[in-house]
Order: structure tokens, then sequence, then C-alpha cells
């Protein structure tokens, strides 16, 4: 598995930016969003039970990613089309403010290494990718557990902080000072 500091991979992906079928679908590649920090997190499959808690979960907090300069990618290893069905389908999905990419070809979770191996499908992984392209934070669970987008948010904060920052810190919260 692809691990802290190492450069995250290059990719294209299309990605379902909104419902109405003319403008749902654009490209996106390792440079887009440059200069900003990127939180890119993976669910197994569309149309299933814990997934769009998560997906939801980091929609509600894309205002604060963006107000840290973090771009929010969700990415599954179902099509475009089904993306927009489950957007469409889904009322917690249907306005999203970040987009959904397929990785069809499974060639970034390959990369990545969190393909999982008897499921055939992306594992639950989160990476914070700092402005250079390195990976900054990875956070993957078993299939079937959610993760937490708060702190996702925490760990971005903590490492934009360019502090050292103790267990369980938050934003505005004092840093550890090294005598």
């Amino acid at each position: 598995m692809l691990g802290v500091g190492q450069k995250f991979p290059e990719f294209k992906l299309t990605g379902v930016v909104s419902t109405d079928m003319a403008s749902a679908f654009k490209d996106f590649d390792q440079n887009s969003f440059q200069g900003k920090w990127r939180v890119v997190f993976f669910w197994p499959k569309d149309f299933t039970f814990v997934c769009p808690t998560e997906i939801a979960g980091f929609g509600k907090l894309n205002r604060e990613f963006g107000k840290r300069d973090a771009q929010v990618l969700g990415v599954s290893t179902d099509s475009e089309f089904v993306h927009l069905a489950w957007r469409r389908d889904h009322q917690d999905l249907r306005d999203l403010p970040f987009p959904m990419l397929s990785d069809i070809k499974r060639e970034l979770s390959t990369s990545l290494g969190i393909l999982d191996p008897e499921a055939g499908v992306a594992q639950r992984a989160a990476y914070i990718i700092d402005p250079q392209g390195i990976v900054r934070f990875v956070y993957v669970t078993d299939l079937n557990v959610g993760r937490s987008p708060e702190e996702v948010l925490r760990v971005l904060d903590g490492l934009q902080s360019g502090e050292l920052c103790p267990s369980n810190w938050k934003k505005g919260e004092e840093t550890l000072k090294v005598a």
C-alpha cells in the first residue's frame, strides 16, 4: 500500500459533478487543483449502505475543507454512469459539492495498493495529499466500517499547523513545544 511520504500516483478519471446529464461528467487528473491540498477518499460500491453515510459526511464538511484550501475527491470502482444514477436516486448525494470519480479500470486503486483482493473493489481508504502531491496521511478501514470525515479534517488541520500535535488535538488548541 502506498504510504506517507510517497508521491500520489498519476491518474485520469471521469467524475460526476452534477445530476444534469448535459453537464454531469468532467475529467480530472493529478494536475487538477494544483497548489491545493487534496483529500481523496475511496468507497467500495455505489448503491450500498455504509458508503452514502461517509460520502454525505464528507459533503457536509466540504466547506470546512475548502476553508483549508483542500479539494475533496470521492472515488469508487463503479462507472461514472452508476455514480450519476446513484446521485439521482439517493437524497443525500444529489447536491454533493465535490466530484465522484470513476476508477472503473481499477488503475488508481491498484497503484495505491487498496484494491481488495477478494471483493475486487477499492477498500475504504482516505488520503491527504499536500500541494506538492505527496501523501501526508492514509486512513483505511475494513469494508464494512465507515470512516470519520471529522477525523480526516482534524488531521488536515494538524498537518497544516506545521506543529507537534498531541492525541485528539483540535485546531485552536495548544500544540506541543519542545523544550
